[in-house]
Parts: C-alpha cells; sequence; structure tokens
C-alpha cells in the first residue's frame, strides 16, 4: 500500500531523471488501473468462491516483485550526469553541451516503470476485491463498515506514510555515496527515489507469509450470512432461481447470468459510475497533487511531497475512519447510506471553487516578467536581453538564480553573472556583479544567489485549508459508497459485484485520470527543457492557467457524481419484509450451521428499519 505513496511522490525526480512529460508519468501511473481491470474478472469471480487468503497471499508476492522491478531502472541506467561544475553556466564560462544519442534514451526507461507498476495492479487486484469480502464475511453486519474503514484507512495512511518517507528520500542524492555539487533547491537535483521501493518490496514479501496461513473462513462466521441479505435491493422479480443454488457462481458458465444479475440492477450500476467520478478525481490527484504545491508555492520536490503528505495523512485516513464510523454510529441502512454519500460530495462539490484562488508565479526574468520587471504576456518567452547578450548563455543550462531585485533568471549567465559562485555565510552561492540584476544602492551591479525566490504568496493557507476540506469529503464517502455496494447486491455475488465495480472504477477512473489530469498540466506548461533541440520535461507553469484547469476538472467530476448518488438514492428499493425474498437468497442455512443458538442475531437483522 505504501508503493502508491512512493510513486506518486517520486514522479516529479523520474520525469527528471529520465526525461518525461506529465503524460507519459500519467501513463505509468494508470498502468496499475490497466493491470487491474485486465484481472479483476477473473480474480473477483473463481477468488470469490475459491480460498481467498492463498489469492490474497501471492497478491502480496506479486506486489512485492512489482516493487523490485520498479527501482531496477536506476541500477541499468547509470550514474545521473548533470551538470554541476563551477563556472557551468555563466557568462564567462558558458560552455556548450555535447548532444549525444544518448541524451533522450533514457525515455525508454518508461516501460519498465509500466511494467513495475503493472505487477503492482495485479497484485493489488486481491486485496480491495476479496480482501473486503473476507472481513465483511466473518463480522456482524452492523461492524463491517468499521472494520472495512480500517482497511482502508489502513490503505489511505500507508500511501500517506510513502508521501513523507519518499519525501525525506528525496533529501538524500539519487547515487548515494556519490559527492555532487547540486542543492535539494537545484531543479537538477533527483533524489534517492529507488530506496523506498527495495523496502516495500522486502516488506511485501515478509508480509504475504502470515496471509497465506490464514483459514478459508474463519470460525463462527456462518451466523452473519441472514444479516447480509437482508439488505439486499429488490429487483422487480426474484430473478433466475439458478441463481440462488448453493452451487451457482462456482464455474464459468455461471458467468454471463452473474454479469446480468448485476446489470439489471440500477443503484450498484450508479454506484460505480459515481466511484468512477471520484476516482478519476483521486487518481489524478494523488499523481499530480505534489507537483500542483510545488508549483503554487515554489517548493522543491521534496518540500511539496511532504507537504501533500501531511495533507493526505489526517484528510484521507481521517475521512476513510469516519465514514465506516458514521455508517456504524448512526445505524444507516440502504438509501440512508446513499444519502450521506451525496452530502458528502456536495459538501468537497462546493470547497472545489477553492481553486478559483491560485498563488502569482515568482517572477521570472523573460519568462513571467521582462528584466526590467514588468509583465510579460502569456507564452511570450524572451530569455535574451541586452545585458546578457554578448554572453552567448545556452538553454541546456537550467540553473535558477535569485536576484537582489526579487527577479527569478533562467542562469547565472542569463542573469549577466561573470564569475563562479562563492558561498555566503549563511552556506548560500552567491553570484556577483551580475549585470542584468540592477543595484539599487550603488553604481555597481547586483548580486543573485543559487536557487529560485521564495514564494510570498499570501492565499497559501486559504488554499491549504480548502484543499484539506476537497480530500477529507471525498474520502468521507469512500466507504459508505462500498457499503452500500455491499448491501445492494445478492450475497454470493458480492466478492464478484466488487470487481465488476472495481473494473468500471478504474476503466473510467483510475485509468483515465492520471493521463487528463497529465495531460492538462502540460497545457498549463510555460517553459519547457530544452535538451538539444529536443522538448524535455516542464520548468515552469503557469499558476493560475494550472488552477483554473483543475478547477474545470474538479467541478465537471463532482457533479457527475452527485448526480449519480442522487440518482442512485431515488432507485434504490428497500428489502421486502416478506421472508420469502430472503429464504431464496439464503444459501443453505441448514447446513450453515448446526444449532439454533449460533443464529443469536438473526431475528433482530429481519425486523423491518426505517430509511434514514
Amino acid at each position: 500500500m505504501t508503493v502508491n505513496g512512493f510513486i506518486n511522490t517520486v514522479i516529479t525526480s523520474i520525469e527528471r531523471r529520465y526525461d518525461l512529460h506529465s503524460y507519459q508519468s500519467g501513463l505509468i501511473a494508470s498502468s496499475y488501473d490497466v493491470a487491474a481491470c485486465l484481472c479483476l474478472t477473473f480474480v473477483s469471480y473463481f477468488g470469490g468462491n475459491g480460498h481467498k487468503p492463498r489469492w490474497l497471499g501471492w497478491g502480496v508476492l506479486v506486489m512485492g516483485a512489482g516493487s523490485l522491478v520498479f527501482a531496477l531502472p536506476h541500477f541499468t541506467a547509470g550514474a545521473y550526469d548533470a551538470q554541476a561544475a563551477d563556472g557551468v553556466g555563466t557568462c564567462g564560462a558558458n560552455r556548450s553541451v555535447a548532444c549525444g544519442d544518448g541524451a533522450s534514451g533514457l525515455s525508454g526507461y518508461r516501460l519498465v516503470f509500466m511494467l513495475g507498476q503493472f505487477l503492482h495492479g495485479v497484485g493489488a487486484t486481491p486485496l480491495y476485491t476479496l480482501g473486503v469480502t473476507y472481513l465483511d464475511e466473518n463480522v456482524k453486519s452492523s461492524y463491517s463498515p468499521v472494520y472495512i474503514a480500517t482497511f482502508y484507512t489502513a490503505a489511505i495512511l500507508g500511501p500517506a506514510a510513502g508521501y513523507l518517507i519518499g519525501g525525506a528520500l528525496l533529501n538524500v542524492y539519487t547515487d548515494v555515496g556519490s559527492r555532487t555539487e547540486l542543492t535539494t533547491e537545484s531543479p537538477l537535483w533527483v533524489g534517492a527515489w529507488w530506496v523506498g521501493f527495495l523496502g516495500a518490496g522486502a516488506a511485501a514479501f515478509l508480509t504475504a507469509i502470515p496471509i497465506l496461513g490464514y483459514p478459508r473462513q474463519l470460525p463462527g462466521s456462518q451466523r452473519y450470512v441472514v444479516m447480509r441479505v437482508s439488505e439486499t435491493h429488490q429487483l422487480k422479480d426474484s430473478g433466475p432461481t439458478a441463481a440462488s443454488n448453493p452451487d451457482f457462481g462456482k464455474t464459468i458458465r455461471d458467468l454471463p447470468l452473474s454479469i446480468w444479475l448485476l446489470l439489471r440492477n440500477p443503484t450498484f450500476i450508479l454506484l460505480c459510475l459515481a466511484g468512477a467520478t471520484e476516482a478519476t478525481l483521486i487518481a489524478g490527484m494523488s499523481t499530480f497533487g505534489p507537483k500542483f504545491l510545488e508549483a503554487q508555492f515554489s517548493l522543491s520536490a521534496s518540500e511539496a511531497a511532504t507537504l501533500f503528505g501531511y495533507l493526505v495523512v489526517p484528510a484521507g485516513g481521517g475521512g476513510t475512519f469516519l465514514g465506516g464510523f458514521f455508517v456504524n454510529k448512526f445505524k444507516l441502512r440502504g438509501a440512508g447510506i446513499i444519502k450521506l454519500c451525496l452530502l458528502c460530495t456536495l459538501t468537497s462539490l462546493l470547497a472545489s471553487f477553492v481553486f478559483f484562488i491560485h498563488c502569482p508565479n515568482v517572477p521570472m526574468a523573460g519568462v513571467t516578467a521582462s528584466h526590467s520587471g514588468s509583465l510579460l504576456p502569456d507564452g511570450h518567452l524572451d530569455l535574451t536581453a541586452p545585458c546578457n547578450a554578448d554572453c552567448a548563455c545556452r538553454p541546456e543550462h537550467y540553473s535558477p538564480v535569485c536576484g537582489s531585485d526579487g527577479l527569478t533568471y533562467y542562469s547565472p549567465c542569463h542573469a549577466g553573472c561573470p564569475g563562479a559562485a562563492v558561498p555566503s555565510p549563511g552556506g548560500q552561492k552567491v553570484y556577483r556583479d551580475c549585470s542584468c540584476v540592477p543595484q539599487n544602492f550603488s553604481s555597481g551591479f547586483g548580486h543573485a544567489t543559487a536557487g529560485k525566490c521564495t514564494s510570498t504568496c499570501q492565499r497559501k493557507p486559504l488554499l491549504l485549508v480548502f484543499i484539506f476540506v476537497v480530500i477529507i469529503f471525498t474520502f468521507l464517502s469512500s466507504i459508505p459508497a462500498l457499503t452500500a455496494t455491499l448491501r445492494c447486491v445478492r450475497d454470493r455475488q458480492r466478492s464478484f459485484a466488487l470487481g465488476i465495480q472495481w473494473i468500471v472504477v478504474r476503466t473510467l477512473g483510475g485509468i483515465p485520470g492520471p493521463i487528463a489530469f497529465g495531460w492538462v498540466i502540460d497545457r498549463a506548461c510555460l517553459l519547457w527543457q530544452d535538451q538539444c533541440g529536443q522538448q524535455g520535461s516542464c520548468f515552469v507553469y503557469q499558476n493560475a492557467a494550472m488552477s483554473r484547469y483543475m478547477l474545470i476538472s474538479g467541478l465537471a467530476y463532482k457533479v457527475l457524481g452527485f448526480l449519480f448518488f442522487a440518482i442512485a438514492c431515488l432507485l434504490y428499493k428497500p428489502p421486502s419484509e416478506s421472508a420469502d425474498g430472503l429464504g431464496a437468497s439464503l444459501p443453505s442455512q441448514s447446513s450453515a450451521s448446526d444449532n439454533a443458538t449460533d443464529l443469536p442475531d438473526a431475528p433482530s437483522a429481519l425486523q423491518p428499519h426505517s430509511d434514514v
């Protein structure tokens, strides 16, 4: 589970190290969901009637193998070679960069990353289908939302911990033990992104051992079957009698009928579509959320990942657990659970309007502002000015410096700095006598400090608060929506229904989400990396455009999710009070328990409940 946090944390570093675009990063992230879609039908259908712990254990082993494959490019791509020597990029020593055939060959490693993510998806498929139903089958119906919420809270806290641990590892140079002149503030810095995947792979292999030892069914679990069946959504007719056969769903011949029964359930279909809209936003924001914070607040990759982790830990984990807690606390049933999802979606939709607010770009000479400090029109790049015209500055030497005039410059050369940097008392590198940096208190030239200028955005606290609200209410509806799905289908179809739901969610949400968000974020790029005439990763984004695109995407999907939940609430039909329909769906209760005392909770479970 920590793997997803690591990947989203290091995505910027991987783009920088292997010359990838954001949409290519989106393809890597989406490979996880592609694998899940290909495996879900097989795993949920046959695993639902098989030995679930064994399926889970083997899945964890495959996830561990995926983590090791994901870290493989670090060991095969060679040492990271970044131009960081003193004097490179200054006006007096602006050396050219030799363009070899290997300059753009690193982008081919995206296929290895996609393979690693594919294995992650294959291994995680049993966790969110068979794992959930295994929990639900072995606990009391009223306690099930709390157990499932705890499971999903761990699934949120794992990636959240990945953000924090991954952010800390990004402060360590990627070639551990090697010396470098780069600092963590340098745009060329690449941290030790691969270490976390080695640890995650080892942890997965160790975790799989006890999981494989669990029994097929925990003792005493048969008593909870009646309680689950009593909440099943009622169709217009009782459905084919074959579906009530205890052997139904154990062969491939029953697969078409199983699918048909689910397609005839409008509540189930609408919950799947609502889940797809939420998954699109979660997948997109979890992948590119750190990059959004990095651009808006002018942070380093590690600072942005750590800050995003601080948001996701309490908001995502807390919202997931509270969703299950509220269902259990208020004894919500059927339509009441869907109404809670509706309320959460509406609240997060209103909070999404925070993306109207954005932090202005830190002024950058020749990109967002002229060398005199006036604003430049959007898309108008003019890095060359009279003050640096004689320096013959190369676009390959991107090493931003912050001038004493408050402007960020593309490199020391573009700032007109003639000599190498001199360490300041604070440890920062300072370039003196920069011809493009005006000096206010004397007739000489100004100085520039290595690194981008710090953002002074006053809207940062407001943005973070509302992003927190969006995250917590988005995750607050996850467990109620999952509980509603488990309660609106036949008991024998619950594992298969979750599998079909995950296929819909991933096909319509998880797969296109990161790709769409990556494409949208690329549209907001102002300054692309120039590698010998070839376009690399993005250096500078336009904050206003990025916020605008995020707002449009967020509102569109949130409105769709609200409509799907609303229609599901209207179409949901509470279970009939007759015991006839219950008996038709109940799998051989005479063999499920040996005596009447095994069903102490059944009478209360069969009492009619009013919808909240």
